[in-house]
């Protein structure tokens, strides 16, 4: 088990500056009974109410987008070529 290091860094009321060992880690905004937590690999919502210890927390991680197939660009070619096919025999 090794050693961990976290820091936060309050930037204004109610935004939070997380820095871990690796560099800037989240950003959290919010107070005590609300809190949204924007980090490297998605974001965390925090509801709670205070006093109780009683709270819901929700992740969703961000969708990286993907690269479009090599058949939807090949479609997009043939329907290029088909169109000045068309425009040259009219």
């Amino acid at each position: 088990m090794g050693f961990n290091f976290r820091k936060s860094f309050k930037i204004a009321p109610g935004v939070k500056l997380n820095v871990s060992k690796k560099g800037i880690s989240s950003v959290s905004l919010g107070g005590k009974s609300a809190r949204v937590n924007l980090g490297k690999k998605g974001t965390r919502t925090t509801v709670g109410i205070p006093k109780t210890g009683l709270s819901y927390s929700s992740y969703s991680q961000y969708v990286r987008s993907k690269p479009k197939s090599k058949s939807s660009v090949h479609w997009i070619w043939i329907g290029i070529i088909v169109f000045f096919i068309l425009i040259w025999i009219f």
